[in-house]
């Protein structure tokens, strides 16, 4: 029995130095979360969970109207810690710790979260998911980098390169025979 789960990768959220958890969606943001509703106005959706960051719920929200039906936060989803963010470190550096942790999943800055770290937390309710879910529709309201470190876990070519390329949002249809993956496809154009 197949099970779609769809990843959108929240919409524009300005970056708010502290505020990782609270930041929102930009106006531009707000209306690409329409149109990743629109995307699905067609798919019969079963089931909406997502980051509790408020940019990830804001982005499937106006889905979760749609379908009437809530959106399910999970603490576990949230977006990989990465140390320097809140120190400010150059982008350059904390470009080459992304790169780097997906080359060796054990490799975070110093206080940061390693790749591995964060999929044993992620992984275990996407797990649930699909074994509660098993046969339906799932929308995950998500970010770039957790994302791919999901993804990373049951294919290993999505890494670095696959995070670097997505855009905010995204959209991509992962489609498991129970926990394993079978095909991915993007949606978002």
């Amino acid at each position: 029995m197949r099970t779609n789960l769809y990843m959108v990768r929240h919409a524009e959220s300005p970056f708010e130095f502290g505020k990782e958890k609270s930041r929102g969606l930009s106006e531009e943001g707000m209306t690409a979360a329409r149109r990743v509703a629109s995307i699905f106005s067609t798919i019969e959706v079963h089931y909406i969970a997502s980051s509790s960051y408020t940019r990830a719920i804001q982005t499937v929200q106006p889905l979760a109207e749609q379908a009437n039906i809530p959106v399910i936060e999970y603490d576990e989803l949230i977006e990989r810690p990465i140390k320097g963010l809140d120190t400010k470190a150059p982008w350059d550096v904390l470009l080459e710790a992304i790169r780097r942790s997906f080359e060796d999943k054990d490799y975070a800055l110093e206080g940061g979260e390693s790749t591995r770290q964060a999929q044993q937390r992620a992984i275990p309710v996407i797990e649930k998911l699909l074994e509660e879910q098993k046969g339906n529709n799932i929308v995950l309201g998500t970010h770039g980098n957790i994302m791919t470190i999901i993804m990373n876990y049951y294919n290993e070519a999505y890494g670095f390169e696959f995070w670097e390329q997505m855009s905010m949002p995204d959209i991509y249809k992962l489609t498991f025979d129970g926990n394993k993956l079978e095909n991915v496809e993007r949606l978002w154009a």
